[in-house]
């Protein structure tokens, strides 16, 4: 399928989870130019509350991942790639499981987010799980995983302190925090 505002792509690597393509661009002055994308079939990413998130101080369960880019442990929620054109719910809720261990009754939808719209075309669906039951988790060989349990109030400390630094799960908490929740 071509872009609209792209004259001619070249894949020049292929990969497990991102492929990378010069792209010749019409920008809109007309003038035709390369730019490097990363190319990334997208991702769910999920909050999972423990408590009932209308509550006083609902309580949130977070990962912390190693992060090799990061070259450290960061906070997180639960999160994953799409795989082969998997419906975003049904990732958020696989993701849900296999890191956090948790199945919910519901999961909502947030807000859909560019990440990086500079030089990647993904996209990241956030989403707040409640009515949850804890069970296994399921990782995968190259996650290395250890759960928080917090109260919401503390997570948005966390925020405010910069010991939470990844942007997915500010823009998923803060948003729930403001704008479904009137925090």
């Amino acid at each position: 399928m071509k872009r609209p505002y792209t004259e001619q792509s070249r894949r020049v690597y292929s990969g497990r989870t991102i492929s990378v393509d010069v792209d010749d661009v019409r920008f809109p002055d007309g003038r035709v130019g390369p730019l490097e994308m990363v190319r990334h079939p997208g991702a769910s990413a999920v909050i999972p509350f423990l408590s009932d998130p209308t509550g006083p101080d609902p309580e949130i369960l977070l990962i912390k991942q190693f992060r090799y880019a990061a070259e450290s442990f960061l906070y997180e929620i639960p999160a994953g790639k799409l795989d082969g054109g998997e419906d975003p719910l049904v990732c958020a809720a696989r993701e849900l499981e296999e890191e956090a261990g948790c199945t919910a009754e519901r999961i909502e939808h947030l807000i859909t987010i560019y990440t990086t719209p500079g030089f990647t075309d993904e996209k990241i669906h956030l989403y707040m799980a409640t009515g949850l039951t804890r069970g296994a988790t399921a990782h995968e060989a190259d996650e290395y995983i250890e759960i928080k349990k917090a109260p919401l109030s503390e997570v948005l400390d966390m925020i405010k302190r910069g010991e939470m630094v990844d942007g997915k799960s500010i823009v998923a908490i803060l948003y729930a925090a403001g704008f479904r929740l009137g925090v």
